[in-house]
């Protein structure tokens, strides 16, 4: 979907901060210079940022001092490689603190191509490497993926059912099997489940769901769904590329894995009829939820998962809605069709202009916990941390079948005592990218930043916006 996305400011961002019900939109002291079409959390607490005007453009938000992004700075990073300027693509952080994109529905000037072009970016060395596709796909596109628990990057092929997992470390793809699949992958969201399967809703036979297997590479059908969540399709076909064909399927929306273990799925406005419907997976059963107020249309839109547990998402509109695992209230904030993604402090990252909060503290079984720290961390060296939950409950954010912003992996915070000061150490090689990993110890290299402050310090492992209890560390 072409997402319009220089209406943000048009459609309602408060120029202060907006206060309804202790909800609040706040604007950044310092916008993004370029506009911001996706946002990435990177492990070492900056966030990665495509540029509106020019998705080839990449750009940094590094909080301020005492750890605020809504204070932060933005600068100018590494461009993508040459010839390589998408919108809508897949997209992750990886376990090795890396980026990854892969593929685009569209190019330069508006573009229908969806390339097979892809790249990664290394914040270590502020650089952007061409990433060839898996052999023999011409096309990705705006694909569904994903990171498995065991680190692979899961990538669907748009235009039917196969799909490739990449290896990070050898940065080689293996073709899965995907034994099962009804239709093609074309604009399926993904939902990674806490027992490393994945779940989407079916587009094109909808209103069927499925879940796959990546140890097997079987795809379980789910039988049909209660609710109608997909929209009606754009058009026929469109002709692209060398006389390509694609039949588009229609639209859906994002699905979020909440705490108590449901997944609240959303969708757009069906043929023949004038609201948007939702739908509640729990205990391998789905139920219809409540549907969408106002007639609006959640395809191809955001969701967040809020540190109080409710789920944050946005309509065709650009208003934002909550749910609150029963109900969904109307805010009075328009999010200007931006992005959402969930920050290292619990607010929510809107495009490259606001924050917004929630009232509410998460439940205290939801946080990490940190089992074994070192007392004394050395500036500019590296250490294990071990605990349980460092990858939170969810992956905390969704589009749909592309724009990936999950956050499902442990970032470091270490705040100094005497000054107050916050740094971010960066993690990376966490023993998982699962979710809801319970009581299983995991773990997470951390990085010492040379400049961090010594002396006393309190640290913190933080998943999806939820802080653990502190810890004393000394920092030489």
């Amino acid at each position: 979907m072409n997402r319009t996305i220089a209406a943000a400011l048009a459609l309602g961002l408060c120029a202060a901060p907006c206060i309804v019900s202790a909800q609040t939109l706040t604007n950044l002291t310092n916008p993004a210079p370029e506009g911001v079409s996706i946002a990435l959390q990177l492990t070492d607490g900056t966030v990665l940022a495509q540029s509106e005007s020019d998705g080839s453009h990449w750009f940094k938000l590094t909080p301020d001092s005492s750890g605020s992004y809504q204070n932060g700075t933005w600068s100018r990073v590494a461009d993508l490689p040459a010839g390589y300027q998408p919108y809508a693509f897949a997209s992750a952080v990886l376990a090795d603190g890396r980026a990854i994109i892969e593929g685009g529905e569209y190019q330069p000037g508006n573009e229908f191509s969806l390339t097979n072009l892809g790249a990664i970016y290394d914040p270590k060395t502020d650089s952007w490497k061409p990433v060839k596709p898996p052999r023999h796909w011409g096309y990705i596109g705006d694909s569904s993926s994903l990171v498995l628990p065991d680190g692979r990057y899961l990538l669907s092929d748009k235009l039917d059912t196969r799909m490739a997992a990449l290896d990070p470390k050898t940065m080689k793809w293996t073709q899965l099997p995907s034994t099962g699949h009804l239709g093609f992958n074309s604009e399926e969201t993904w939902t990674l489940l806490p027992d490393g399967t994945v779940l989407t809703e079916n587009v094109k036979e909808a209103p069927h769901s499925q879940i796959y297997d990546p140890a097997t590479g079987v795809w379980t059908d789910l039988g049909r769904m209660p609710v109608k969540l997909k929209g009606p399709r754009c058009c026929k076909v469109i002709i692209f590329g060398n006389g390509k064909k694609y039949h588009p399927p229609g639209e859906i929306g994002p699905a979020i894995l909440m705490p108590d273990g449901s997944i609240f799925a959303t969708g757009a406005i069906p043929r023949n009829e004038n609201t948007a419907h939702t739908a509640i997976f729990r205990n391998g059963v789905w139920t219809a939820g409540p549907d969408i107020p106002n007639h609006d249309d959640i395809g191809d839109n955001f969701a967040s998962l809020l540190p109080n547990g409710h789920v944050l998402f946005q309509g065709a509109s650009g208003r934002l809605y909550e749910f609150d695992g029963s109900t969904i209230t109307t805010e009075r904030f328009n999010g200007g069709d931006n992005s959402l993604m969930v920050l290292p402090t619990g607010e929510i990252l809107v495009g490259g202009t606001a924050v917004y909060a929630s009232p509410g503290n998460p439940d205290p079984s939801w946080a990490p916990t940190v089992t074994d720290c070192p007392s004394t961390v050395t500036r500019g060296a590296t250490f294990q941390i071990t605990g349980t939950q460092f990858n939170g409950l969810s992956q905390a954010n969704s589009f749909g079948d592309e724009l990936e912003t999950f956050t499902n992996y442990p970032l470091v915070r270490i705040t100094n005592n005497a000054t107050g000061h916050v740094f971010y150490a960066r993690t990376h090689d966490h023993s998982t990218m699962g979710v809801a990993t319970g009581s299983t110890p995991v773990s997470t290299k951390v990085d010492v930043p040379a400049g961090l402050e010594t002396g006393a310090g309190k640290l913190v492992v933080v998943a999806n916006g939820i802080a653990s209890t502190p810890v004393d560390v000394t920092v030489n």
